[in-house]
């Protein structure tokens, strides 16, 4: 019987991780497959792994925070970031054990790395979801100062509506960590006063699909360095995989 593996989350739509994994699968000769499984709520989760055998998950919106819940460990890094997109199924003396992970850290440590200079001290993070605590995680790593964007007002949080000149002059890292922009709503980008981005800003999207995103697009105009959440998903998808077949995950650091 061939191992499965899948990711939960909803919408998925979007997700890029069946055809990563398949291909993989494919290359490499691994006899295994991987599947969507679009959970409406977080609360069938019990049900949802009682009738499934299954090796490894991955999590994605809006259940990266949420699915702490549902496990019984969690690694150190996951337990720092507070989010888990990783699940691997520990199978020991008749019991299984849900532990969970977070690869988003790495994936997004190593495709930011290349591209950060000295002057960028500040950044704003736009998003307050799962995703946003390892951007986080890697940017204070990284000694850079951090300021969340949400569209609630909330403490230490800004709104959209409170981003200025000023603010956007002084911040010249802006990370898309909310799904706005993603396929099939590509018209669509965070509301931020573009017009006072210079080539000094590096604009860094979360999102995959589109390859470049409406957010991305409106940065390339005012000539920011911009990068999309390929490389991300690529690293966090192969320190998974890592998880999953030898508990070891390959950290990078600065």
């Amino acid at each position: 019987m061939s191992a499965c593996f899948g990711i939960i989350g909803c919408p998925l739509g979007h997700s890029f991780s069946k055809q990563f994994f398949t291909q993989k699968f494919e290359r490499e000769k691994i006899d295994a497959q991987y599947d969507l499984f679009e959970l409406s709520d977080i609360s069938q989760f019990p049900d949802f792994i009682n009738r499934h055998t299954l090796s490894g998950l991955n999590v994605t919106i809006p259940y990266k925070e949420k699915i702490i819940a549902y496990l019984d460990e969690t690694d150190e890094t996951a337990d720092a970031v507070k989010a888990v997109n990783v699940i691997k199924f520990i199978r020991k003396n008749g019991k299984t054990i849900l532990k969970g992970y977070n690869t988003d850290v790495v994936g997004f440590e190593r495709s930011i790395k290349p591209f950060l200079n000295q002057h960028h001290k500040k950044a704003l993070i736009l998003g307050t979801g799962g995703a946003s605590k390892a951007v986080d995680f890697v940017l204070n790593k990284a000694g850079i100062e951090t300021k969340f964007v949400s569209r609630t007002a909330r403490e230490n949080v800004l709104t959209y509506k409170m981003l200025d000149e000023t603010i956007i002059r002084n911040h010249l890292v802006i990370v898309n960590a909310s799904p706005v922009g993603t396929s099939p709503n590509t018209d669509e980008s965070p509301d931020i006063p573009y017009r006072f981005l210079s080539d000094r800003h590096l604009l860094f999207d979360l999102v995959y699909n589109p390859a470049e995103t409406l957010f991305l697009k409106k940065g390339n105009e005012q000539n920011a360095t911009i990068v999309n959440g390929k490389e991300m998903h690529s690293g966090q998808a192969n320190a998974a995989w890592e998880i999953w077949n030898d508990d070891r995950v390959a950290h990078e650091t600065f």
